[in-house]
């Protein structure tokens, strides 16, 4: 491990939290011109995932930061081209966190990954002889095709018994020979990078040390302030690659109180001035970098959070996709949110106490619209009074 360097600032516990809720986009004006892109470039990495309750995670976060965008004009900001040239993309996909949605710009900062992946055996998927050279010649022929029209996503067994040219493009794909640049109907859309990506970002020339050295310091400024776990984590670094960067990202060490004495570093730029403006009431993606990292969320908010869809239903004990409710840079709660017609259900609610009322029913009011509901019921709550004053808020 990195030798603790000394500190340059000693922040509080509520500094610091404010500190991270700026960096992330939940404290003060929201930058409405720039919008989902913005977003998207100031995270630097949004994740994606196949549930779907209230939307994809990947449109409930900008919908957490900007409010009711339309889902359209998510989808749109992500993957239409830009103009300047015409077939020049802002988003691509990659294995960052996880799955997620990257700013164009950080092609070249992945290199280091897909050089990983080139060196690697071929893992436990067998590939034929001459399958891998087919995907990319269909590609190079026909332009931008899905896993079905490259010849079928999957074979007639289970469902992870991917096809010979779903191997072959997913390889590609991580190596970099292919992209995804869009998804429809949530289907990768796959294409050459040769042709995809524009000239200026198609290199892999940074070595794998200025790779790191740029993510370590993005996912500093996209944190505000973290440890080393925590800024490692947000592109799935290994610690030994943080420690052998992090003295020239430009991120400042800081001591923060209440985090067990962890070193920290800090973006020098949200040292500069105390985090001032309004906060955000809303309920957030399970998914969302704010709190998708457990003991972070725990150390910031005091509040214990998993996803519970992957466990079996008697073992829940807040719901299938139980959203954390941010309100007053607090969380406050959480709900277990489906769609009933054009209702939203809250079929599952916990709240800190009553005074945690007044924003889970203005989280409610604002996701039922944005998601063309017009009424929201409330199901279970173990307290029946907390219960009535929720049913009352939202009438």
């Amino acid at each position: 491990m990195t030798t603790s360097p000394r500190p340059t600032a000693a922040l509080s516990a509520d500094e610091a939290r404010r500190i991270v809720l700026r960096a992330q986009g939940f404290l003060g004006a929201p930058d409405r011109k720039a919008g989902v892109r913005g977003v998207l470039r100031h995270l630097g990495a949004v994740q994606l995932d196949t549930i779907s309750v209230l939307a994809r995670s990947h449109e409930l976060i900008p919908y957490a930061r900007l409010g009711s965008v339309p889902r359209t004009k998510v989808e749109s900001a992500y993957w239409t081209p830009g103009a300047a040239p015409a077939t020049a993309p802002h988003a691509f996909e990659y294995w960052s966190h996880a799955a997620c949605v990257l700013p164009i710009e950080e092609w070249p900062h992945f290199a280091f990954r897909r050089r990983a992946y080139r060196s690697r055996p071929h893992w436990h998927h067998y590939l034929p002889d001459g399958a891998y050279d087919q995907v990319i010649k269909q590609l190079r022929a026909e332009g931008p095709l899905t896993a079905t029209e490259l010849g079928g996503a999957k074979n007639k067994g289970e469902w992870w018994d991917w096809s010979e040219s779903k191997i072959a493009v997913e390889r590609a794909l991580m190596y970099g020979e292919v992209v995804c640049v869009e998804r429809r109907g949530w289907k990768r859309i796959y294409d050459l990078a040769e042709r995809a990506i524009p000239s200026a970002l198609l290199h892999d020339d940074l070595d794998d040390t200025e790779c790191v050295r740029r993510l370590v310091r993005q996912a500093g400024e996209a944190l505000g302030v973290g440890t080393r776990a925590d800024i490692a984590d947000y592109h799935r670094l290994r610690s030994d690659q943080f420690d052998a960067v992090i003295e020239d990202t430009g991120l400042v060490p800081v001591t923060v109180e209440g985090w067990g004495g962890k070193p920290a570093w800090a973006d020098p730029a949200a040292l500069d001035s105390a985090p001032r403006g309004r906060h955000r009431t809303t309920l957030l993606s399970p998914f969302d970098s704010l709190i998708w990292e457990r003991a972070r969320t725990e150390r910031i908010f005091g509040f214990t959070h998993r996803l519970e869809a992957y466990v079996p239903k008697p073992k829940r004990i807040h719901g299938y996709f139980a959203m954390p409710v941010l309100s007053g840079g607090r969380l406050v709660g959480r709900v277990d949110p489906a769609r009933a017609g054009s209702t939203l259900v809250a079929k599952q609610v916990s709240l800190d106490g009553p005074k945690a009322v007044p924003a889970v029913a203005a989280a409610l009011h604002e996701a039922a619209s944005w998601v063309g509901c017009d009424s929201v019921r409330v199901e279970h709550m173990e307290s029946a009074p907390l219960k009535r004053s929720l049913v009352e808020a939202l009438s």
